[in-house]
């Protein structure tokens, strides 16, 4: 992709992608929900959704900031190339709040925090929200092998 033919908030082949993985994943935590649900298991209901919740916002504050990095790249590429007035204008209108660079840098320790605050709010067993929190590994796992045997 040449850096004359970006522009900023253009879609990626990927794209599509992403938004399945995102789907999936608030998809396979609501459903381990409604099986926990199923079997009378409230607490653990709330941990496996509360854990993929989480899987969910950590996946989009990476694409977030990601894409940000990228956006940013690619600007000061262009105005190296040689600043314009169009290429000026592009960069403001592609430039991002700090707090996406934030969540991107402190993701960890958000999702840490969430973890925390849903174990003793909500008492619910750890090793619920850590299941939670794989519903995001079943989704890219899903994703890609639809990817792989998609005609």
């Amino acid at each position: 992709m040449s850096s004359q033919s970006y522009l900023p908030h253009a879609t990626f082949a990927g794209d599509p992608l992403l938004r399945r993985i995102s789907a999936l994943t608030l998809g396979f935590g609501l459903a381990a929900a409604v099986a926990a649900l199923t079997l009378h298991r409230m607490d653990w209901a709330k941990g496996l959704l509360g854990g993929a919740i989480l899987a969910w916002l950590n996946f989009r504050w990476l694409s977030r900031g990601i894409r940000a990095l990228v956006d940013a790249a690619l600007a000061q590429a262009r105005d190296s190339a040689g600043p314009t007035e169009t290429a000026k204008r592009d960069a403001k209108a592609s430039a991002y709040p700090v707090g996406t660079y934030l969540t991107l840098v402190f993701r960890y320790a958000l999702v840490g925090l969430g973890v925390y605050v849903i174990f003793n709010y909500l008492h619910v067993p750890l090793i619920s929200i850590g299941l939670g929190l794989c519903a995001f590994v079943a989704a890219i796992l899903t994703a890609s092998v639809w990817e792989v045997i998609r005609p």
